[in-house]
């Protein structure tokens, strides 16, 4: 049965047969995104049997999502890309809007919003055997998903009726269109303007100059990686990815760490202390952030230097095979200023032959 084909009823009905799959997977697996699964429990009862649902569609444009979701003090944040999920716990404090990104900034919760992909929100209640489940969950035109905010515990459960109805559409339909997504823009290159490229890149003060100056000259980033070439971005390989986590976690390194998709970027500032390996993923599980990273998907690897007021920004940044970025890292500042360990731990991950160029 295809997705044109599919009603919620069929939806919800296949899902009975599936309750342990994640959502992702389980919608991929019918040929549907994954907000039409959830929009398929729209107005659904919330019953006592494990694994019941109810949706309630509600106003997704971050300016109204955003200062509403602090009422709910601590939660749990998630962003994820195809190949890379990224968990922040904390609360949703000062937001910032702006016509073409805004953003969220404090001591844990830190996001970079892009609101033209914000296309469909959802108020979601979920049963479970250790009772209901609360989440906020948000995705773009395509239905994927940008971001999820997750009640905890600790969260301040008296504000979430309330939260629900001041964002609640008057449009509670169990079913959604959506549009394909637009696909991976591949590496961009122009060898041409190489000379420029490096010049550009030695008087930059900023990070957040670098995509004017790629832009500008007909690039992406992956493509000015590619031209640019050591010592800018040293290319770094594949195996590296996993020592690398592990080298962070015993320096007691503190990184920025950035995970992103169209239309939110989340990022984590601090230390990366438990590293566990399962198969294919690389995982970080600490008290107030998770990582989850599919080490097969990652195709290229560069340790990348562009220069700033403070001194280098130095980042590990990894690439999927269709040239998508799955993550950035930098190294923080330790409170002398100084960057020396981090320094060593990406020096120690490209290869001699690269180092000495």
């Amino acid at each position: 049965m295809t997705q044109a084909q599919m009603t919620a009823a069929e939806i919800r009905a296949a899902r009975a047969q599936a309750p342990q799959t994640r959502d992702r997977d389980f919608a991929q697996s019918l040929g549907i995104c994954e907000a039409q699964l959830v929009a398929s429990y729209t107005g659904q009862p919330l019953s006592a049997q494990s694994g019941a649902q109810s949706v309630t569609r509600i106003v997704a444009h971050p300016d109204a999502v955003m200062p509403a979701v602090k009422a709910l003090g601590e939660v749990m944040a998630l962003t994820r890309n195809a190949s890379c999920v990224h968990e922040r716990v904390g609360t949703f404090e000062d937001y910032r809007a702006g016509p073409h990104a805004s953003m969220v900034l404090g001591p844990d919760i830190d996001t970079r919003i892009f609101p033209k992909h914000w296309a469909f929100g959802f108020a979601v209640e979920k049963q479970t055997d250790n009772g209901v489940r609360r989440s906020l969950q948000f995705f773009d035109f395509a239905g994927d998903a940008l971001q999820k905010i997750h009640l905890r515990e600790s969260s301040t459960l008296e504000a979430w009726e309330p939260l629900v109805a001041r964002l609640r559409l008057e449009d509670q339909s169990d079913a959604i269109t959506v549009t394909p997504s637009a696909p991976t823009e591949g590496p961009k290159v122009n060898e041409d303007k190489r000379d420029v490229l490096i010049d550009e890149w030695k008087g930059m003060s900023d990070t957040h100059q670098f995509n004017r100056i790629t832009a500008r000259l007909g690039m992406n980033r992956l493509g000015a990686y590619l031209v640019a070439g050591a010592p800018f971005a040293r290319p770094v390989p594949l195996a590296a990815v996993e020592p690398f986590f592990h080298a962070v976690a015993a320096a007691g390194q503190k990184v920025i760490l950035f995970v992103g998709n169209p239309g939110n970027i989340q990022i984590h500032w601090g230390r990366l202390d438990t590293i566990k390996v399962m198969g294919p993923w690389i995982n970080v599980m600490d008290p107030q952030f998770n990582l989850h990273l599919r080490a097969d998907h990652i195709a290229q690897v560069f340790v990348v230097d562009k220069p700033t007021k403070r001194g280098p920004a130095i980042s590990l940044e990894a690439f999927d095979a269709e040239g998508g970025l799955i993550f950035q890292c930098f190294g923080q500042r330790d409170d002398a200023g100084d960057l020396s360990v981090w320094q060593g731990i990406v020096d120690a991950l490209v290869p001699a032959a690269v180092a000495a160029q």
